[in-house]
């Protein structure tokens, strides 16, 4: 069974974030970047289907500029085979995403496409669910565990109400959550291992895919910051204060 996992470079989730000061974007000049979690997680649980036997080879590929194969290498040092960065230093949008990974899923064929359920950078969680309709596939969003088969499988996925277990026909593609499984540190010798492994470079003209964006940022801002609390001496304090100052009564 082949294994599929697509990854992308992201800001360190332990960075702060900051607005460039013209406001047209994120800061990410001399900041700290990584794998984003949820797909750190969809690595992990494709590792440990190889390790129990169920899969033969895991394929990583991630979309961005070149040096996304820091990204790739991570990901091949936790124990994945081979990587393919498809590089472009032009903002991919969901649908372009989508459309470059159906052109390498054409090409390799995965039984299954494990990904993270969205990214952290800007929390679109559309690519799992764009890729499975282009395929035609079946999908299962938001796992928190994977039963694989040879023709169907299981997979428990959370929503509003708790949990549900639902059945999918392979081959499938599967976004996951943060209570899957927890991510392993790669070791010194499998991260000198991972220099070794091979990582393909493709373009997304190679693929014949159109990147260009059809979305337009206006403006980018901070937040505005929160005033801090306040305690309250009595009941009729907090009642008066939420009446004519906040309002909210």
């Amino acid at each position: 069974m082949k294994v599929l996992v697509p990854v992308k470079r992201v800001i360190d989730y332990n960075v702060k974030i900051r607005v460039k000061a013209d406001e047209t974007g994120v800061e990410t000049s001399n900041v700290k970047m990584s794998m984003n979690p949820f797909d750190e997680i969809s690595v992990e649980e494709a590792v440990r289907m190889k390790e129990a036997g169920t899969a033969d080879e895991i394929i990583i590929v991630s979309v961005g500029p070149q040096q996304a194969q820091e990204t790739i290498r991570t990901a091949l040092a936790m124990g994945a085979d081979r990587g393919v960065l498809i590089a472009t230093d032009e903002v991919v949008e969901p649908l372009a995403v989508a459309k470059i990974l159906k052109a390498i899923v054409e090409k390799e064929s995965p039984n299954i496409v494990l990904a993270g359920k969205q990214a952290i950078d800007d929390d679109s969680s559309q690519v799992g669910q764009l890729l499975a309709a282009m395929l035609g596939w079946s999908q299962a969003t938001n796992a928190s565990e994977i039963k694989l088969g040879d023709d169907v499988s299981e997979v428990t996925r959370e929503v509003d109400g708790g949990l549900e277990t639902i059945k999918v026909k392979m081959p499938t593609l599967v976004t996951v959550d943060l209570r899957l499984n927890e991510p392993r540190y790669a070791s010194l010798p499998n991260i000198m291992k991972a220099k070794k492994k091979p990582i393909e470079n493709l373009t997304p003209e190679d693929l014949g895919v159109d990147v260009m964006p059809r979305l337009r940022v206006l403006k980018v801002a901070e937040p505005q910051k929160r005033d801090g609390g306040e305690i309250v001496e009595t009941i009729d304090e907090l009642v008066d204060k939420l009446k004519n100052e906040a309002k909210v009564i």
